[in-house]
């Protein structure tokens, strides 16, 4: 059988422990999911390293939401993030960052790529609203990333199958391509059969209810932003492990 490699996209410490105990080979840990995912705090890495002992841990780097386009000031930050995942002892980071013409930012990312070295580096979905992909492509080989995280720039890895098609074929062993977005125990196994992509990025989560007897409803923590805050999407073990067996089967 094909060897195929599973990454979990943990929103927590408690789903990395669900992602490593249903047989994940890596998590990608972030904070803020809604806004695509940001960098976790220090104590988040911390306990997540000390918690990971069969699965590597990487972080996201990305100081907040919106797009890819960095300040001078971003920047600083995101180097010092970066020398933090380091110091915690993190397997991987996990960045992206683009010009204002939606090109690779070529010169910040070999800043980037210099104060990672050692660990291994993720080209995140930064790729998914770049202008040109294939050119893209190239500019993140040549930068000497390990992988790209992508969904074909389609809202869905299973819609984006025709690009990840192609990008597989162009990138020829070069790179690696990591298929993520939507991916789930119902689709695995077509996207992998149809792209020739072996490295898949998913979630896995389940919606927890809060332990709070007491609700206020009328108050939102987001202000004009309202979730629903009596519950959370945590990953699961069983949810993990129904992925990986659904592709394995």
């Amino acid at each position: 059988m094909e060897k195929y490699l599973f990454e979990v996209c943990a929103n927590s410490v408690e789903s990395c422990i669900a992602a490593q105990a249903g047989g994940a080979d890596r998590v990608e840990l972030c904070a803020g999911i809604p806004e695509g995912g940001t960098t976790p705090s220090y104590g988040d890495i911390t306990v997540a390293r000390e918690v990971l002992k069969e699965t590597k841990l990487h972080v996201i780097i990305r100081p907040r939401g919106g797009d890819f386009l960095y300040s001078p000031l971003e920047q600083r930050i995101m180097l010092q993030d970066i020398a933090n995942a380091r110091r915690l002892k993190a397997d991987g980071v996990v960045f992206g960052c683009l010009t204002a013409e939606g090109d690779i930012d070529i010169p910040l990312m070999r800043q980037l790529m210099e104060a990672s070295q050692g660990m291994s580096v993720t080209f995140h979905r930064a790729f998914d609203v770049c202008r040109n992909p294939k050119q893209a492509l190239e500019d993140i080989i040549s930068l000497g990333c390990h992988r790209i995280l992508t969904s074909g720039q389609q809202p869905t890895a299973e819609q984006g199958i025709p690009l990840l098609k192609e990008l597989q074929e162009q990138a020829a062993g070069r790179i690696i391509l990591l298929a993520g977005c939507g991916v789930n125990e119902n689709n695995i196994a077509r996207i992998a059969a149809e792209t020739g992509i072996r490295e898949f990025h998913f979630s896995a989560r389940e919606s927890v209810a809060s332990q709070m007897i007491h609700h206020n409803e009328c108050v939102s923590m987001g202000g004009t932003v309202t979730i629903d805050e009596y519950s959370r999407n945590v990953t699961t073990e069983k949810r993990v492990r129904q992925t990986i067996e659904s592709l394995k089967a």
